[in-house]
């Protein structure tokens, strides 16, 4: 199994066909630490996180807060970056580009994540990170195993 991610389009698309809305970077592309834009080319699934969690969970680094996202919730956390129910870790494969130094992209903690139901898809909106529909995340999450190729064209 491969993931590619279409910037253009806006589209997490497997090896199998199967595609998914996305939400990347509103800064778009780019690599450099800092700059809030989703990282191109070779990656892999470093880590999987979230496994057993409700749709909805919330994480902060990394971590389930024991919080469940509602539109109440969200009301009283504004500007908050809501990473739900899943998280695929993503790390670069090509040193220099999206590996080690000022454009790694695990340092970076660029994920595939789920979104609040408000967050819009198939539109750049993320601070890097390429967010999905919760129910989308857990089927990606199911289906892939950690390693899993991900390219991200841009």
């Amino acid at each position: 199994m491969k993931i590619v991610i279409d910037i253009a389009k806006q589209e997490l698309r497997l090896s199998d066909g199967t595609r998914y809305p996305v939400s990347t970077a509103k800064n778009g592309v780019g690599e450099k630490n800092g700059s809030f834009c989703t990282p191109r080319g070779r990656h892999v699934v470093r880590a999987k996180i979230g496994a057993g969690q409700p749709l909805g969970a919330v994480f902060v680094r990394r971590r389930p807060t024991g919080e469940v996202w509602s539109p109440e919730l969200h009301a009283g956390h504004p500007g908050r970056d809501w990473m739900l129910t899943r998280i695929l870790w993503l790390s670069g494969c090509e040193v220099g580009k999206n590996r080690l130094g000022d454009v790694d992209t695990m340092r970076r903690m660029i994920y595939i994540h789920g979104a609040p139901d408000s967050a819009e898809m198939g539109k750049p909106g993320s601070h890097g990170c390429i967010r999905m529909r919760n129910a989308d995340v857990v089927e990606l999450f199911e289906r892939v195993p950690p390693y899993t190729e991900v390219e991200i064209r841009g």
